[in-house]
């Protein structure tokens, strides 16, 4: 039975480092370029070549590792992987097997069952391959090299998580801390943060860990909670028919919920790891490891926290906006313009939110200023425009970063404030709905909401809602209505 067993889970994951150019060459980084252009010889693997390390791939490197309480290795190296497949040009991959640059961390993650503590293994360097394009016709696969030598950390954790709640807590704090260093954008969709997920099933209770199978390259948190649990059922299935989970490399197919062989696991020894002649040993200094210590941004634990003092907004909140380091500084540089924290909150958290969700956007991709969006609420502080309308141009904002004011004086989107008019589309509601007018004089409260609403939408939602229900009462108590 499910309940019998114990889940184990253990990440690597895969994250891009935000340098202009990859990790030993001076090609650009830049996502999206036109195949096989962002490359040279040295990142193309052509003989003769000699890699020189990106000196902000390192610091990068060492951000990361204090903000997870690693470790620093003041002397490290790069390693040869070797392996032989048409994405990797030089038929081997410079990592860090022996002397990694960091050990020893943890991070902190929160979830239904309270606080846990998650232990980093590792984070070492190395440089990412490129990418096969496979023919849907299954007749041919085509390499795009502009991939091959973008720097990449990789961060291994310890065993520690029993579940798929932990492991997508696990990522979100550590795309979080990423994003808030500045050392990586974290996109799943573009790559540049993946996670191969290593799951086994033993009995409650036992100490001696099952045999795992590796899932690769997992590029959203959805796909990542789907996998853990039909691994985790698969396995369960294997050792309830009296079967064995083999050691191997799996595939995971989203679109039929389950996983397939891809090879058996490899050990470090199938690899042939040795140190790269190429590269010289890393030294790291305390002067250095004090300098990137000190120039360390707010994190987010650290963000909260000063949320809650300066504008007191409820925790939710806060636990959404600092959830996305974009958000968070879109937040507070509205609040430093127009100075209306909890109005701003609402705009971010409601409008802004499901617009991202409705067009599947990531925060990152917002482009509405913080000057539009203090502008926005201040037109309607101002009364200069209804909500209804705020919400119409934000959708615009939200889309092209229209100036608010301007669009609202070219587009005559400013709250009707001729009485004449008011009374004249009143009376015209009250005349169309005389059920409604009766309900109300029979005591029924909310009929009164029903006809605001049909004022409000014959006026296009330019009128003041609170104005349309002062008319409105005066109107259905008055002895010439109906």
């Amino acid at each position: 039975m499910p309940g019998q067993y114990e889940t184990v889970i253990g990440l690597e994951v895969h994250v891009e480092l935000a340098t202009r150019t990859k990790i030993f060459c001076g090609c650009s980084t830049a996502f999206g370029g036109k195949p096989n252009t962002h490359t040279c010889p040295v990142c193309t693997g052509m003989p003769g070549t000699l890699p020189v390390l990106n000196r902000q791939v390192l610091n990068y490197a060492i951000a990361v590792g204090l903000a997870t309480h690693c470790e620093i290795a003041r002397y490290c190296k790069f390693d040869r992987k070797n392996y032989f497949y048409p994405d990797n040009p030089q038929n081997y991959q410079i990592s860090q097997l022996y002397l990694p640059l960091c050990r020893n961390g943890y991070v902190d993650i929160e979830t239904t069952e309270g606080t846990k503590k998650i232990g980093i293994h590792e984070i070492h360097m190395e440089e990412d391959a490129g990418k096969l394009f496979h023919d849907e016709q299954g007749s041919c696969s085509l390499v795009d090299y502009n991939r091959a030598g973008v720097p990449l950390i990789e961060i291994v954790s310890e065993p520690d998580m029993r579940s798929g709640e932990e492991a997508i807590a696990f990522l979100e704090n550590l795309r979080t801390t990423i994003q808030y260093l500045g050392a990586s954008d974290c996109k799943m969709n573009e790559g540049s943060m993946r996670a191969d997920v290593n799951l086994s099933v033993r009995e409650a209770g036992s100490n001696v860990y099952g045999t795992r199978t590796e899932m690769k390259n997992l590029n959203s948190f959805h796909a990542i909670l789907r996998a853990v649990e039909g691994e985790r059922a698969r396995q369960i299935a294997l050792l309830e028919s009296g079967q064995s989970v083999e050691l191997e490399t799996r595939r995971w197919d989203e679109d039929r919920a389950t996983s397939f062989p891809m090879r058996s696991k490899e050990d470090a020894k199938d690899y042939r790891y040795f140190p790269d002649p190429d590269l010289m040993p890393v030294r790291v200094s305390d002067e250095l490891i004090e300098k990137i210590q000190k120039s360390q941004p707010e994190l987010r634990p650290e963000k909260k926290a000063r949320y809650q003092r300066e504008f007191r907004l409820p925790d939710y909140d806060i636990d959404i906006i600092t959830g996305f380091k974009h958000l968070a500084d879109i937040f507070e540089e509205t609040v430093a313009i127009c100075r209306q924290p909890k109005k701003v909150s609402n705009w971010l958290m409601g409008e802004t939110l499901r617009l991202l969700k409705e067009k599947d956007m990531d925060s990152e991709d917002i482009c509405f200023s913080p000057e539009h969006l203090a502008g926005l609420i201040d037109l309607v502080e101002r009364k200069v425009i209804t909500s209804t309308v705020a919400k119409e141009v934000f959708e615009l904002m939200f889309e092209k970063d229209i100036d608010p004011e301007q669009y609202v004086e070219a587009s005559g989107l400013k709250t009707v404030r001729d009485e004449n008019a008011l009374q004249k589309a009143v009376e015209e509601v009250i005349a169309s709905n005389p059920q409604s007018v009766e309900d109300y004089r029979n005591g029924k409260e909310k009929a009164i909401g029903f006809l605001v609403g049909q004022t409000m939408k014959a006026m296009k939602g330019q009128a003041d809602p609170v104005r349309i229900k002062e008319i409105l009462r005066i109107c259905l108590t008055s002895a010439n209505v109906l």
